[in-house]
């Protein structure tokens, strides 16, 4: 799991018919202090309702997306699993 910012939308027609009706959004990896970490961003398929400009948890693990999906059908491994309301931290 990692923490990430929704940067866009994805619009894509025609797509696998497991992904039909579900939101692809890109997110770009956060450290803790909510600032990008590297140049790639990724895109994940969101089932909690995230937009754009949010902080979520995202999880790239197949198995993990399969569980939470129902089923290994749709070509999916990278999944908005939860929307951050804030990031607290105590040493």
């Amino acid at each position: 799991m990692f923490l990430a910012r929704i940067k866009g939308n994805i619009v894509s027609t025609p797509k696998n018919q497991f992904l039909v009706g579900h939101k692809l959004l890109l997110v770009h990896q956060i450290d803790f202090e909510r600032k990008y970490i590297g140049d790639k961003d990724i895109i994940a398929i969101d089932l909690v309702d995230a937009g754009i400009g949010d902080d979520v948890i995202v999880v790239q693990e197949g198995d993990a997306v399969q569980q939470i999906l129902g089923h290994a059908n749709a070509p999916v491994n990278t999944m908005i699993i939860a929307v951050v309301d804030n990031i607290d931290i105590t040493e």
